[in-house]
């Protein structure tokens, strides 16, 4: 009787861990999306949800931004040679690359 109970509960063990690598391989795809966005929510305070500020206002909306002019701003401020109020302070807290994301994000997005 403790022989079929053992061989359910292994077949459980085996059956389970299957299952739990499947959501780590889910996960290692969907982890460099999830983490584009998480960078690109840095930019909501200012230029609105998924990019898109209300008409009519002084900071521009950068939803469906070209990605190498999005780059070229971003570099500006980094910079300094674009003057901004706290923009040139905020790129230089991203890495190039993290720049780079952030564009490919906001130029990927509807106006």
């Amino acid at each position: 009787m403790r022989e079929p109970a053992f061989g359910r509960l292994r077949c459980l063990l085996v059956a389970g861990a299957a299952a739990a690598s499947l959501p780590a391989v889910a996960q290692g795809q969907g982890h460099e999306a999830l983490y584009t966005r998480s960078l690109a929510a840095t930019c909501a305070n200012c230029h609105g949800t998924n990019g898109s500020t209300i008409r009519g206002s002084a900071v521009p909306p950068v939803a469906g931004m070209p990605k190498e002019y999005m780059l070229r701003q971003l570099a500006a401020f980094k910079d300094g040679s674009r003057p901004a109020s706290v923009m040139h302070q905020i790129a230089k807290g991203f890495t190039d690359a993290q720049l780079d994301q952030i564009a490919s994000y906001f130029a990927g997005l509807k106006q």
